[in-house]
């Protein structure tokens, strides 16, 4: 199995358990420096299942979206203050990151 099927396998197991977990309500309406957190989860939701449906790519649109929504995850984790929330959006970050590796 190449190194892009095993993540692509993976990030289909994540993405499965990603939807289950119902959107804290701690973030409903949070906003942090101007970022929208459920905006920013609607985004990186949109790139993930491209980059899933496409076998691992997508194009340079969705690539450079995705790791400008990376960037605002990363200044916006260290700010929420509720646990669940915080965990929720580690997740999110982690099937970010892992779809921007190959795109």
């Amino acid at each position: 199995m190449s190194e892009s099927t095993e993540q692509v396998e993976t990030a289909d197991r994540l993405w499965r358990e990603f939807r289950q977990e119902p959107f804290p309500d701690s973030l409903r309406h949070a906003t942090f420096g101007g970022t929208h957190v459920w905006l920013l989860e609607l985004d990186i939701a949109g790139c993930v299942l491209r980059w899933l449906d496409n076998s691992g790519t997508l194009d340079s649109k969705n690539s450079v979206l995705l790791k400008s929504s990376i960037a605002d995850l990363d200044r916006v984790i260290p700010e929420i203050n509720d646990l669940a929330g915080a965990q929720y959006c580690r997740r999110l970050h982690q099937l970010a990151v892992l779809a921007s590796r190959t795109s």
